[in-house]
């Protein structure tokens, strides 16, 4: 027989057991379309996440308190920065001097908390922020309506606030918030604006309060420090430079010498852009194994598949083998069938994996209002045209092999 003609007659067998060669397509796709979708979504998450960090700015420089060891995300990181005093006013003036740190155009220091904001007969729990008055242009955050903070008004502590839509939703309905007072902690701020929810999502700025870090300090802390310093270099050529100049000083400033005992953690945009591409990468591979069990169900789908289509043809094969055919004849038969069935489920298995994947992209980014691109994922195509293809070899080759070595005379006496 010719490759030819096993090709035709493995189509024709296929056809003949349409209904069964559907349900076997089914198995594989549903495993292929299932690691397209987690591939596809995860490249999009990863994408719409180091989108929303560069949206605050390239050229940031974030300074934390804590050991370097406790590193980026941890939880050790995360207490310290809240409980820890190492960063002091007079880490802000040393940094602020041109001299000191020459690349750097912009800094804050900012400090946070959280308390109960009030409006007549409403009450809205939320976190607030206490920032200086650059903070919003190192964040790339606007305001929409109103005022931003000023330095005058974070010199002289005063008593004002910026507040995020949904904050304003909450506490005034539809009522001009701009110039009317609020009340934290007894204290009552003055609200001098509203801020733009654009590119600022994943901040959470619309559920956020911000007022002057020295009020926040004196009003609503009782504290004099700060829980991170940022700073905006002048050009992205110069964050190396202010991450070694930052480096030096607070070291000089703090009588550190030892560089394994700082206590100050100093990351940028990429630090934390690597840091989450690791984090959602892994989270993608793992996810990607779970979605490939079904996989391995589909393939023993086939297996079995194959096996009853040996059982039932015996008398087929004994017939081609009576006529001539060989054992290879036999083998490619079977071989190529199992193919085929796995290679059109992972082609169907792709199409609808990528069709699944971009309405699911619709729907997240309209249930979050954050803006998830659709990504086709190319690794993922290839991947499972691979898996597939190569499912339906290594569960079809047994059976295929136990219908090669059936003896004719055996086969035509089959009932």
């Amino acid at each position: 027989m010719s490759i030819l003609d096993i090709i035709k007659s493995a189509l024709q067998s296929l056809l003949v057991h349409r209904g069964r060669s559907i349900l076997t397509i089914l198995g594989v796709m549903i495993g292929i379309g299932a690691i397209i979708i987690v591939m596809s979504i995860g490249d999009s998450a990863q994408t719409m996440v180091t989108q929303q960090i560069q949206s605050f700015g390239s050229r940031n420089v974030y300074i934390n308190p804590g050991s370097p060891s406790d590193g980026l995300f941890s939880g050790g990181g995360q207490s310290a920065a809240m409980l820890s005093t190492t960063l002091t006013e007079k880490d802000v003036e040393r940094l602020r001097r041109p001299i000191e740190v020459p690349g750097a155009a912009l800094l804050s220091a900012n400090v946070q908390t959280s308390a109960s904001i009030s409006y007549e007969s409403e009450t809205k729990t939320m976190g607030i922020l206490g920032v200086g008055a650059d903070a919003m242009a190192i964040y790339n955050i606007s305001v929409e309506r109103g005022e931003n903070i000023t330095q005058e008004e974070v010199d002289q502590k005063s008593a004002v606030i910026v507040l995020g839509k949904n904050v304003v939703k909450d506490l005034f309905g539809a009522d001009d918030p701009i110039g009317k007072k609020v009340k934290i902690k007894d204290q009552k701020f003055k609200v001098i604006g509203i801020f733009s929810s654009a590119g600022a999502a994943m901040m959470g700025i619309d559920d956020l309060a911000v007022i002057p870090y020295s009020t926040a300090q004196q009003f609503l802390l009782g504290t004099r420090h700060f829980q991170e310093i940022a700073i905006q270099a002048k050009t992205l050529e110069d964050v190396p430079l202010v991450v070694s100049d930052v480096k030096r000083v607070l070291r000089d400033s703090h009588n550190i010498t030892d560089p394994a005992k700082d206590d100050f953690i100093v990351t940028t945009q990429e630090d934390i852009i690597k840091s989450v591409d690791s984090i959602l990468g892994a989270i993608t591979v793992f996810l990607s194994f779970v979605a490939a069990i079904s996989l391995i169900v589909g393939g023993i789908g086939v297996m079995n598949i194959m096996f009853v289509s040996v059982t039932e043809r015996t008398r087929e094969i004994g017939l081609r083998k009576a006529l001539g055919a060989t054992n290879k004849n036999i083998l490619l038969q079977f071989l190529l069938e199992a193919s085929i069935l796995t290679g059109l489920g992972g082609v169907v298995g792709i199409v609808g994996g990528s069709i699944t994947t971009y309405l699911l992209v619709i729907v997240a980014s309209y249930s979050t209002n954050l803006s998830f691109p659709f990504i086709f994922s190319g690794l993922g195509v290839v991947l499972g045209l691979v898996v597939s293809c190569g499912t339906g070899i290594i569960f079809g080759i047994f059976p295929a092999h136990r219908a090669s070595k059936k003896s004719p005379m055996e086969a035509l006496h089959y009932e």
